[in-house]
């Protein structure tokens, strides 16, 4: 008989996945499945997985191994970097450990060198991507996914099918509008669970191996939710709704939501990358060209390396809107140059278009500047 478990277990369990997945991950490599270590969420995941492969996030979110990756690279680099960098020159992430090739994208300068000496560790591939959504930068893009499907091919020898590609477009277009469908139960008012817990959610799915039937599994918890919801409609009173936009803050800039929730507010959605940016659009399962489908899609995709970079403006602007937020806090990682520049157009965008309060907070994967944040966060959801 199969033990329900509760919500709040239910929660912990998926934030618990990326160290859960290590053992699973060691299973499958025992069984000879491939594995294609990414860093970003530009990798088109469904091409590794027409293959067989398994697709695994690689960007480290702790500074456990920063201070190893700073022997060779400069200080004032941003910590995701470094973290990367610092777990891969270690050995200290299994995922690492066991990637077959690990593929990025020069997204920034910062990673694209560093992509260049984590060559001497494991085969690394990288995809040039373009920095603006223009026809032409869709066409180089569209190369660039065509060139990614022959690298795996002759990397693993094997042969990816357009049959194979369109399953996979299938079932991750199914995961993307089950967990859209699950972050927009914050739509209520009040909110039916924290953002701690949505962010546990979100993050740990993408160390669920098993695509296929996540979709399920994420349907079957927002079910839950509901239901819950439905019953006891004020487990959580009302208080100023923050939307979190910036960079990816898995890991230790998780603080950053504990500090707002700690000090009266709620998250009610995320658009970093772990968020909406990365489930608002599907790939078009209708267009003939598949490829030039998922070239579309990803391409889409509204990071601040783009410039101009019109599709995060216009996902904000929904998100606010259909989420009813009182506020923007902008995470920003340290010498995250992109993020860190398109702050001020964020908070013109925030202040001026939308009317409501924007803060803007530059942190990394430290716990030195708790005591900080949270007397930031307090003053400023007090004055909401």
């Amino acid at each position: 008989m199969e033990i329900k478990k509760e919500l709040p277990e239910v929660f912990n369990d998926f934030g618990e996945m990326r160290k859960k997945s290590f053992l699973a991950a060691y299973e499958m490599k025992q069984k000879n499945i491939p594995f294609v270590g990414t860093f970003c969420t530009y990798f088109p995941q469904e091409l590794a997985m027409a293959m067989g492969a398994c697709v695994v996030g690689l960007c480290s979110t702790s500074d456990e191994t920063i201070p190893e990756a700073e022997k060779d690279l400069p200080r004032n680099l941003c910590p995701l970097i470094k973290s990367s960098y610092g777990f891969a020159k270690t050995d200290k992430c299994p995922y690492f450990y066991f990637s077959d090739l690990i593929v990025g994208e020069t997204t920034c300068d910062g990673k694209k060198k560093m992509y260049e000496y984590l060559g001497q560790f494991k085969p690394v591939y990288t995809m040039e991507l373009p920095n603006s959504q223009s026809p032409v930068a869709l066409e180089l893009w569209t190369k660039e996914v065509i060139k990614l499907k022959e690298k795996l091919e002759s990397h693993f020898e094997v042969t990816i099918t357009d049959e194979a590609v369109r399953e996979q477009v299938k079932i991750m277009n199914n995961v993307r509008r089950a967990l859209k469908e699950f972050y927009s139960l914050c739509k209520n008012e009040p909110v039916p669970m924290l953002g701690q817990d949505m962010f546990k959610i979100l993050y740990g799915s993408t160390y669920k191996f098993d695509k296929a039937n996540l979709a399920g599994e994420i349907h079957a918890l927002t079910e839950k939710i509901q239901k819950e919801y439905e019953e006891n409609p004020n487990k959580y009173p009302k208080a100023p709704r923050i939307l979190v936009t910036g960079c990816p803050i898995g890991g230790g800039a998780e603080k950053c939501i504990k500090a707002i929730e700690d000090n009266g507010g709620h998250v009610v959605v995320f658009e970093n990358c772990s968020g909406a940016k990365s489930c608002d659009r599907e790939v078009d399962e209708n267009n003939p060209d598949i490829y030039a489908a998922i070239a579309e899609r990803y391409l889409s995709i509204g990071c601040s390396v783009m410039t101009p970079n019109p599709n995060r403006l216009e996902l904000l602007d929904r998100l606010i809107d259909e989420y009813k937020v009182d506020a923007v806090v902008e995470v920003t990682l340290q010498a995250c140059h992109t993020y860190n520049v398109e702050t001020l157009g964020i908070k013109r965008f925030v202040n001026e278009k939308k009317g409501i309060p924007y803060m803007a907070v530059e942190t990394d994967y430290s716990t030195a500047d708790i005591g900080q944040l949270n007397t930031r966060m307090a003053a400023f959801i007090e004055m909401l």
